[in-house]
């Protein structure tokens, strides 16, 4: 099953790819730009096949793909030709839109995603203080209890008290809780304290006693989980939780973004998990992530859930951080066609001809020395998630 959910999540990763060309593609063909090839994956060619003036095929490494249009730099060699069908030479409205297709293609996947989600299968209700699992022993760190490391110390709290899955913990110490966030946050606070369940078992009031544990760094601990809740939404309120979702998304990656300098030597600490390392991750920890949650216990609409939340924010990062004004992602090649708009509309004012397209040759220091950046960072990054895993979920 672990194997299955790395399947699963890196069979999504590569449409999510294709889709990404796919869009550069589509628009480029609807203004009449010149397409060439359009493969899936990367190396040597093991099928191909051509349909009208484009070749379609599969390289050897599915690691992702490209699209290959006529003319995308002033660097690029075209057929004379072929030159008034090339990018370069369409109006800037259009290359805009076809730079930003990409980006618009993940958008719509995580949007299709968590709307499917949410009027599908339902939104978890942390309404709910329904026991869903029961833990039999206390991890030995909050890091062991982040990541779901086995324990072998003493038997957990809940087990002491003889709570069992389906119970619905209405008290704590004599107070109503009304949601699982509310209980887990009280027994946070009662580290090594006595404490009394009011529980509802089978439709009838339990009393229940136990010692809450103490986990270093994280603080009290029962041993209890809630149950899988989901409600069904309306169309208008999946649409508002696809708002919501991008929101978060977005908010939580500009400041993983933000944080990322102190991030970075902290990759390999053992402690990353309480760091801002914590919140950074490549794909070899989502893949992870994926796996360890199609192989858990928990229901099957919380492995779901997990999985298109998951892929659905790797869309919505991936979507804004390739608008980001950098070479070489699209990003940086619309920043480009602007300022060659720019400086047009300043010609036109000032009675003097367009003076054409940014030499790329002058920027290629800058979008190599961002490659290799990016290279050694996410290199890094995926070492950090094989040698110091750190859970995500």
């Amino acid at each position: 099953m672990d194997a299955l959910g790395w399947l699963i999540f890196l069979v999504a990763l590569l449409v999510s790819v294709m889709l990404h060309e796919s869009g550069h593609f589509v628009t480029a063909k609807r203004f009449g730009m010149k397409c060439t090839r359009y493969f899936v994956g990367f190396g040597p060619t093991i099928w191909s096949t051509w349909r009208g003036e484009t070749e379609y095929g599969i390289k050897a490494l599915p690691l992702g793909g490209f699209v290959k249009i006529e003319g995308m730099t002033s660097m690029d060699e075209v057929d004379p030709e072929d030159e008034p069908r090339s990018f370069r030479r369409a109006p800037g409205w259009q290359r805009l839109i076809v730079l930003a297709a990409g980006s618009f293609m993940h958008f719509l996947i995580a949007a299709v995603l968590i709307f499917g989600l949410a009027l599908g299968i339902g939104i978890e209700n942390d309404n709910t203080t329904q026991v869903g699992t029961v833990s039999t022993c206390v991890p030995a760190s909050e890091q062991a209890l982040n990541n779901g490391a086995p324990c072998t110390g003493a038997k957990s709290p809940a087990v002491a008290a003889g709570l069992q899955v389906g119970d619905q913990v209405t008290a704590l110490d004599g107070a109503p809780v009304s949601s699982f966030t509310q209980l887990t946050s009280e027994v946070v606070k009662k580290a090594g304290q006595p404490v009394t369940l009011t529980v509802e078992r089978n439709g009838h009031p339990v009393t229940l006693h136990t010692t809450l544990a103490n986990v270093p760094g994280h603080g009290g601990y029962l041993g209890i989980a809630a149950s899988d809740a989901f409600q069904r939404q309306s169309v208008f309120s999946s649409l508002k939780y696809v708002g919501t979702g991008f929101s978060e998304v977005i908010t939580g990656s500009a400041s993983a973004l933000a944080h990322l300098p102190a991030a970075i030597p902290q990759l390999f600490a053992a402690d990353r998990s309480s760091t801002a390392a914590g919140n950074v991750s490549s794909v070899v920890g989502a893949a992870r992530e994926t796996g360890q949650a199609v192989a858990s216990d928990a229901g099957w609409q919380a492995k779901v859930s997990f999985v298109l939340l998951l892929i659905a924010s790797l869309n919505i990062f991936v979507g804004v951080f390739n608008l980001l004004p950098l070479l070489p992602m699209d990003g940086g090649h619309i920043a480009v066609v602007i300022w060659e708009r720019i400086k047009a509309w300043i010609a036109r004012r000032r009675g003097l001809p367009d003076p054409g397209l940014v030499d790329y040759r002058k920027l290629v220091p800058l979008s190599f020395s961002i490659f290799l950046v990016l290279v050694a960072f996410g290199t890094l990054l995926i070492l950090a998630d094989i040698v110091n895993p750190v859970n995500i979920g």
